[in-house]
């Protein structure tokens, strides 16, 4: 098979590896390096310039260097807290262009490594990227010529590189990856070799970026636009993780005036310790959802170069009661773990089963504005589910399928990633027999099918560009407030479930007196219209008291069961006379 090469798209550095001979490599560009700069600077005319030397000028010209563009795609315009110091409408370009620029440059360093063309890849993303984003880093692979074989989830490639699925079985380790703008804790495990992420939880908007630019503000003079100090920033980062103190020496940063700021190492953990801290609770929910406990973890590794950071790993030895694993190259990891998977489906190395998890709930909104999921939060994927639904109102001559993120109760609460209108004939109320189905393929990508079962009629929605309408931290903050409001949100499915067969039972008991009269007796029709009038209170008090609806229904079911019985026993009599057999 033809070679597949393994990338690391990354928000500050990416790289480029192929399995050579049996052997995953990483592949070094023309400056001999194997870390080239995200970066891309464009020229007034339109024309670029990628890696290192769009890097050089970003500090004489930050309008036109696009950094950290990762932070962007998928996203829509002027989402999330971080705002870029560059406009991309006004260079003319987008996100999508943008990464395809920097993947262009990382065919070229293959192809000039390899000898030969290469058109196949796979590419890496933050775990926590929703379906809008993996898309369009699918696209920017397509843009720059290369058909995306894969997206993988870094911290799934992090565990290939590390070694773990050589680990014995039912091993279960946490990956802590801090990178350049993500941040993704996921936990895995090996389970009858099967390579499976069990949880995953993170940020896509905290990562080295925040760091640089705290250091930057920290030492900006008033007036001084911070951007000019983010490169010196991100060079005392660096020193820092392996000296006690370091001095800022920016001579005539303006043209006349020169900047000389000493800092150590305690200033610059005060410094970013709120940024580091922030990690905590996606840890905690990360272990919590897959079930384990810190003392049940076999390894913890660390990812991204911003764990190089000595408060980073005593601050993950703390969180998870042990020291990390720190035997690889932590910028290199996920490369390396997609050159490997790369490896795998090109038939260079064995094949290690990945499967990766669903972050969000999916579902569709049902009658009452409820949330019917239809794949639950953290399911395996690749997967696929569906369920049969019908029309609740008579003479309905379509149905309106809005698919949904999220993990409220109620549609309302979630968000809309599309919709789908599917005509069917008009029929009696529950005469419609309507399909549902969601698949979701090895990239993460969410495919909708809708079928009217009397036609065979198919409708099909492809989530690509519409993005989950809403920042994504607020994927954590759905998660927690799905925790914050649960009592109240089961109270008001509860209520609306029981609202929906209250309006539906009342009018049937009011035709069911009217066609039997007076072979109802006194006692019983008092009875059934003493629950009925419980019924019509409970659903019209100022408060939705669901317990209090759920009663009184159960109350007029009670009273009406011998009603019922005669309405079923007169309807089959009706069918045998008209059939002629009585």
């Amino acid at each position: 098979m033809s070679l597949i090469l393994g990338i690391d798209l990354g928000t500050t550095n990416s790289l480029v590896g192929v399995v050579d001979s049996g052997f995953p490599i990483l592949l070094a560009n023309e400056e001999g390096q194997r870390l080239t700069p995200s970066a891309v600077n464009y020229a007034a005319d339109g024309s670029c310039i990628v890696g290192a030397a769009a890097l050089r000028k970003r500090a004489l010209d930050p309008k036109r260097t696009v950094t950290s563009v990762k932070r962007l795609i998928g996203r829509r315009s002027g989402e999330g807290d971080w705002q870029p110091p560059y406009q991309l409408s006004e260079i003319g370009t987008t996100p999508v262009q943008v990464s395809a620029e920097i993947l262009k440059l990382l065919k070229a360093i293959a192809e000039r490594a390899l000898e030969q063309p290469v058109n196949r890849a796979v590419i890496t993303v933050p775990a926590y990227f929703n379906d809008a984003q993996r898309n369009a880093t699918k696209q920017a692979g397509e843009l720059a010529g290369l058909t995306v074989e894969r997206i993988v989830s870094e911290p799934t490639a992090a565990a290939l590189a590390y070694g773990l699925d050589k680990l014995s079985e039912r091993q279960k380790i946490a990956v802590y990856d801090l990178g350049g703008g993500t941040f993704d804790i996921s936990v895995l495990e090996m389970r009858e070799g099967i390579f499976q992420v069990l949880s995953t939880a993170g940020d896509t908007q905290l990562g080295g970026d925040d760091i640089d630019r705290a250091i930057a503000e920290s030492i900006c003079p008033t007036g001084a636009d911070p951007a000019q100090f983010v490169e010196a920033a991100e060079a005392a980062k660096k020193r820092l993780s392996t000296e006690d103190s370091t001095r800022i020496d920016l001579p005539f940063y303006d043209g006349s005036i020169s900047l000389s700021h000493e800092i150590n190492r305690n200033d610059f953990e005060k410094l970013v310790r709120p940024l580091i801290e922030r990690t905590r609770t996606h840890c905690l929910r990360a272990l919590s959802d897959a079930g384990v406990k810190p003392d049940e973890l076999d390894a913890v590794i660390l990812v991204g170069g911003s764990t190089r950071i000595p408060m980073v790993r005593r601050y993950v030895a703390e969180i998870f009661g042990r020291e990390p694993d720190i035997s690889q190259n932590p910028d290199e990891a996920v490369a390396l773990g997609a050159v490997i998977q790369a490896g795998i489906l090109s038939g260079s190395l064995k094949n290690v089963l990945l499967l990766d998890v669903t972050p969000l709930s999916l579902g569709i909104e049902t009658f009452g504005g409820l949330m019917n999921t239809i794949i639950p939060r953290n399911t395996t994927i690749p997967c696929k589910a569906g369920e049969m639904f019908t029309n609740a109102v008579t003479n309905q001559q379509d149905m309106l399928i809005r698919v949904l993120q999220g993990e409220r109760e109620l549609a309302k609460d979630n968000w809309e990633l599309g919709r789908i209108v599917l005509p069917f004939p008009a029929g009696a109320k529950g005469s419609a027999r309507v399909g549902v189905q969601f698949t979701i393929d090895a990239n993460g990508i969410l495919q909708v099918l809708a079928r009217d079962t009397a036609t065979q009629t198919d409708t099909v929605l492809e989530i690509q560009n519409t993005a989950v309408d809403v920042d994504d931290d607020r994927v954590e903050q759905m998660i927690a407030e799905s925790v914050e409001y649960a009592f109240e949100d089961m109270n008001e499915r509860v209520w609306t479930e029981a609202k929906l067969k209250a309006e539906e039972l009342l009018p049937a008991v009011d035709a069911a007196l009217m066609q039997f009269g007076d072979a109802v007796s006194d006692d019983e029709r008092s009875a059934i219209m003493t629950a009925a009038v419980k019924v019509r209170t409970s659903l019209n008090a100022p408060e939705h008291d669901a317990k209090a609806l759920k009663m009184a229904n159960q109350e007029l079911d009670d009273a009406t069961q011998e009603l019922a019985v005669r309405l079923v026993e007169r309807a089959m009599e009706e069918s045998l006379l008209r059939r002629g057999l009585v």
